[in-house]
C-alpha cells in the first residue's frame, strides 16, 4: 500500500469514528453485570434442577479423592499390613457409582444449560431490536447501519457462550473451589495453608492484567463494528464505486481497516494467553510445596501416604477450575465489552417520545396546523424559522423551494420524526406531541422519492401498507396508480419475488409500487416527497389522473422540483432558508413574478 494510499486510508478512518464506536473507559460494572443476568431471572425455575445437577456432580467429584485416600490407608496398605481385596473392590464400586452419577449430571447440565443460554440470548436480541425501533431519527442521523448492525449480531453473539454455559460453569468451580478448601484446611490445616500460600501472589499478578485485557477486547468490538459498518457502506454504495472505478482504492482501504483489526484481536489475544502460564507456573509451585512439606509431615507421622495422594488429587481438582476461572473471565471481559455497547444502545432514550398521557387519535378529518415552527438538526444552525402553515381538510399544498430550504423537514415534523424546537404542530387542533406516535403515522400516508422495497413478492411490497388488505384490495390499489399493467407482465405477476430494494425493477416502477402501498393503506393525510422524479412522462400523465381522484377528499403536502406536478395544488409555499418567503396558488405567483416565477421560467429554460 502507498504512502498516498496509507494517508487517504486514514483521512477516510476518521469518517467512521463515531460516538458509539469510542472506547469506553469505564471500570470494571459489576452493576452492569447483575444486570445482564437479569436476563436469566424468567427462567430461574428451569436452572433450579440445572444447579442441583452441577451440585450433584461437583459433590461426587470431591468425593473420589476421598474414596482414593480410603483405598490407600484401609485396603491398599493399611496400617497392620494386610491388603483387604473386598475392601478395595467395595470402594472401586462406590467409584465406579461416583463416575456415573457425575457424568450423567453433567450430561443434564450441559443440554439443558445451552437451551436456557439460547432462549435469554433470543430474548436479549428481541429486546434489543425492539428498542432501537423505538429510537429516533435522530439516533439513526449520526450512525451509519453497520454500526447498528453490528450491535444486534456479533455483540450479542459475543454473549453466548456466557450464557449458554459460563455462568453454571462459573457456579459450578466456585463451589467446586470452596469444597476443596475446606477438605484440605480440615485434613490437615498446616498443609493446606502451604498449599494455598501461592493463591494470592496470583492474583495479585493477574489484577495487572484485568483491565489492559478489558480495554484490548473493546478495541477489538470496536473495530469490528467499524469494518461491519465499512462493508455495509460499499454494498449500499457499490454501483458508485465501480462507475468512478474506485475498487483499488476501496480495497486498500478496507486492507487498511480489517489489517487494524487483525492487529487489536492478536493484541487482546496475547494478553488473554498471559492468564494461563500464571495460573500454570503458581501450580507448579503449589505441587512443589505440597511433596516438599507433605514428605516431611508423612516422616514425622503428621499424615498418612494417601492422604498426600489424597492432597495431590484435589491440588489437581483444585487449579483446573482456577484455570477455568482465569478463562472465565477472560470471556467475561468479552462479554462485558460487548454488554457495554448492547446497553449503550438500550439505554439511549427516543429524542421523540410519548407523553404517559398520551391518547390514540381518533378518526381525523385532516386539518393541518404548523404554529410558528422553530427546528434545527444541529444547535445553532436552524433549518427552520417561525413558520407558519394553515391547511384546512381536503386541501393539496405543494412545498417548493431550493435544496435545503426546509421542505422535507416540514414532513418530517409531521410525521413526528423529529419535534420541533419551539411551536407546535396541529392535527384538527391537537397537538401531536398529546397523542400516541401509532396512531398519528396510521394515519399519514407517505410516499418518498428513495422508494424501499423489501425482499419478498410484489404482493408483499404493496400489502406493506395495511397487512390485513385482501388480495382484490391489492389490485385495486395498483390498478389505480397504473401499476397493474406492468406487474402481470412480470414472470409470475403480483407473486414474482424481488431482492432487498427491489434491484430487477426500474425506479418508475419502484415507485408505483410505493404510491400502492400508500394508497392502500388509506391515510386521511396523504405525503408525496419527490415522489414522481423517477417517473417518465407518460407514467407521470397517469399517475396525475388518478391523483385527482385518489387525493378527493384528503390533505395532502406534495415536494415536487418538477414544478408542473403541483401546478394544480390548492396553495403552493415557497421556502428559502427555512423562511416561507411566497403563498399562494399557480396563477397568482406566476402574476407575482417572484421566486416560484423564477424557478419556473430556470425550469423551463433547461427542458
Amino acid at each position: 500500500m502507498s504512502a498516498s494510499s496509507k494517508a487517504k486510508a486514514t483521512n477516510k478512518n476518521a469518517r467512521f469514528i463515531y460516538q458509539d464506536d469510542e472506547l469506553i473507559e469505564k471500570p470494571f460494572n459489576w452493576g452492569q453485570l447483575r444486570r445482564l443476568f437479569m436476563y436469566m431471572k424468567p427462567y430461574t425455575k428451569e436452572l433450579r434442577p440445572v444447579i442441583f445437577m452441577m451440585i450433584l456432580g461437583t459433590m461426587t467429584r470431591l468425593g473420589v479423592p476421598a474414596l482414593v485416600i480410603l483405598a490407600i490407608d484401609e485396603a491398599i496398605a493399611p496400617k497392620n499390613g494386610d491388603t483387604s481385596i473386598p475392601k478395595l473392590i467395595t470402594i472401586g464400586s462406590l467409584m465406579l457409582i461416583l463416575y456415573i452419577i457425575q457424568w450423567a449430571s453433567n450430561a443434564y447440565r450441559i443440554k439443558h444449560t445451552s437451551i436456557i443460554g439460547q432462549k435469554v440470548i433470543y430474548d436479549l436480541r428481541n429486546h434489543l431490536f425492539q428498542h432501537i425501533q423505538k429510537l429516533s431519527f435522530r439516533f439513526y442521523d449520526k450512525r451509519p447501519a453497520g454500526s447498528v448492525l453490528v450491535r444486534v449480531t456479533n455483540d450479542v453473539n459475543a454473549l453466548q457462550d456466557l450464557f449458554t454455559n459460563g455462568v453454571v460453569n462459573l457456579l459450578m468451580d466456585c463451589v467446586q473451589l470452596l469444597g476443596i478448601v475446606i477438605i484440605l484446611l480440615v485434613w490437615n490445616f498446616k498443609l493446606g495453608l502451604a498449599i494455598m500460600i501461592t493463591v494470592p501472589l496470583m492474583f495479585l499478578v493477574s489484577t495487572t492484567l484485568r483491565k489492559r485485557i478489558r480495554t484490548g477486547w473493546q478495541d477489538v468490538r470496536m473495530r469490528q463494528s467499524r469494518i461491519n459498518s465499512h462493508l455495509n457502506e460499499s454494498i449500499q454504495g457499490m454501483k458508485v464505486t465501480q462507475a468512478y472505478v474506485q475498487e483499488r482504492d476501496n480495497m486498500g482501504f478496507f486492507d487498511h481497516m480489517n489489517t487494524d483489526n487483525l492487529k487489536s484481536w492478536n493484541r487482546a489475544s496475547a494478553l488473554n494467553q498471559t492468564l494461563g502460564p500464571v495460573i500454570e507456573i503458581t501450580a507448579a509451585i503449589g505441587t512443589f510445596i505440597l511433596f516438599w512439606y507433605g514428605t516431611h509431615l508423612i516422616q514425622v507421622g503428621a499424615i498418612t501416604v494417601g492422604l498426600l495422594v489424597g492432597y495431590a488429587n484435589y491440588i489437581g481438582n483444585f487449579w483446573d477450575p482456577i484455570n477455568r476461572l482465569g478463562q472465565m473471565y477472560s470471556q467475561l471481559l468479552i462479554a462485558m465489552a460487548s454488554s457495554e455497547r448492547i446497553f449503550e444502545f438500550i439505554d439511549e432514550e427516543p429524542t421523540v417520545g410519548e407523553l404517559n398521557s398520551a391518547k390514540a387519535l381518533p378518526k381525523i378529518k385532516g386539518d393541518v396546523k404548523f404554529d410558528d415552527i422553530v427546528f434545527e438538526y444541529e444547535k445553532g444552525r436552524p433549518a427552520l424559522k417561525h413558520v407558519t402553515i394553515d391547511v384546512k381538510a381536503g386541501q393539496s399544498i405543494a412545498l417548493v423551494g431550493h435544496t435545503g430550504s426546509g421542505k422535507s423537514t416540514i414532513i418530517n415534523l409531521l410525521c413526528r420524526f423529529y419535534d420541533p424546537v419551539e411551536g407546535r404542530v396541529l392535527i384538527d387542533g391537537i397537538d401531536i406531541r398529546d397523542i400516541t406516535i401509532e396512531s398519528l403515522r396510521s394515519q399519514v400516508g407517505i410516499v418518498l422519492q428513495d422508494t424501499f422495497i423489501f425482499s419478498g413478492s410484489i404482493r408483499d411490497n404493496i400489502r406493506y401498507g395495511r397487512l390485513n388488505a385482501t388480495d382484490s384490495e391489492i389490485v385495486k390499489a395498483a390498478q389505480a396508480v397504473n401499476a397493474h399493467d406492468f406487474i402481470m407482465g412480470l414472470p409470475d405477476g403480483y407473486d414474482t419475488q424481488v431482492e432487498e430494494r427491489g434491484n430487477v425493477l426500474s425506479m418508475g416502477q419502484r415507485q408505483l409500487l410505493s404510491f400502492a402501498r400508500a394508497l392502500l393503506a388509506d391515510p386521511q393525510i396523504l405525503i408525496l416527497d419527490e415522489a414522481t422524479a423517477s417517473i417518465d412522462t407518460e407514467t407521470e400523465l397517469k399517475i396525475q389522473e388518478a391523483l385527482k381522484i385518489l387525493l378527493a377528499g384528503r390533505t395532502s403536502f406534495m415536494i415536487a422540483h418538477r414544478l408542473s406536478t403541483i401546478r394544480h395544488a390548492d396553495e403552493i409555499i415557497v421556502l428559502d432558508h427555512g423562511q416561507i418567503v411566497e403563498q399562494g396558488n399557480h396563477e397568482s405567483l406566476i402574476a407575482h413574478r417572484g421566486v416560484y416565477n423564477g424557478l419556473i421560467e430556470a425550469q423551463y429554460r433547461f427542458v
